[in-house]
């Protein structure tokens, strides 16, 4: 683990805090530690859901350090590049449930880390922007896949081609963000939605969460229906189908195994 990622674990939530101040830029380091973090997060049972935030109040993430691409260096832009694709592929692939809480600004590498995640909660005074083309370069980690799935191509052009910012309450008109909540508070809500995650069969959730991320591979309709009614039975090879049927029948509360 680095110094630059923080991790907590309450029950069956992780919190996962991004920690490089002043700005909380991504590094080849936290970057690699994020891939690390997400894998083994993905092999303890216990883990259902997972918050990412930014330390302080200022900064969920800036995204780069554009001091590390002054020099042109085409190898280290492949290496940079690498690193972010597989740090947000794996961020996105997390078999739980996902919830950034944007506690500040969320700029370029920033933005796609939440994008990366199932669920986005701002807090009032967030600012969000995908800014590379203003600096000569492009977003490489998800920005121009995930935007227009979120907030349609329009406001995808408007932030990627016209360098336009959002802030929290615009980003909740457009889709970007889920609730917008006052100052101080996104952790708290993250956490809300992460126990209500928390109560969920986590082998259905998992599945529910493939079919989901599935529509945006343009599947057909017929291909989606039969593909759920295949996982439908697939959870009857799992003790959680049996335990939350009869959890519900029995009027008690289930206790998962995620197996």
């Amino acid at each position: 683990m680095s110094d630059l990622i923080q991790l907590e674990k309450r029950g069956h939530i992780a919190i996962l805090t991004i920690d490089n101040p002043p700005a909380n830029t991504w590094t080849a380091e936290s970057l690699q530690a994020l891939t690390k973090t997400i894998e083994e997060l993905n092999e303890d049972r216990h883990i259902f859901a997972l918050v990412v935030t930014g330390q302080g109040e200022k900064f969920f993430s800036a995204g780069a350090d554009l001091k590390s691409f002054a020099d042109g260096d085409k190898a280290n832009a492949n290496y940079m590049g690498q690193l972010f694709g597989q740090a947000f592929a794996a961020l996105t692939a997390f078999r739980g449930v996902s919830i950034a809480a944007v506690n500040g600004y969320a700029m370029g590498g920033g933005l796609e880390c939440a994008m990366a995640c199932d669920i986005r909660i701002a807090e009032e005074h967030a600012q969000m922007a995908l800014p590379e083309a203003s600096v000569g370069l492009l977003p490489c980690a998800g920005g121009t896949q995930n935007l227009p799935w979120l907030v349609g191509e329009g406001w995808a052009k408007r932030m990627i081609l016209c360098g336009e910012r959002v802030d929290a309450d615009k980003a909740l008109k457009i889709g970007l963000v889920e609730e917008v909540v006052p100052a101080g508070k996104g952790l708290e809500k993250a956490l809300e939605l992460a126990e209500g995650a928390c109560k969920q069969s986590p082998s259905a959730v998992a599945r529910c969460k493939n079919l989901i991320m599935s529509a945006r591979d343009g599947r057909s309709h017929t291909d989606g229906w039969r593909m759920e009614r295949e996982l439908f039975v697939e959870l009857f090879y799992t003790e959680d189908q049996r335990e939350g049927v009869n959890a519900f029948l029995e009027k008690r509360k289930p206790q998962w195994k995620n197996r």
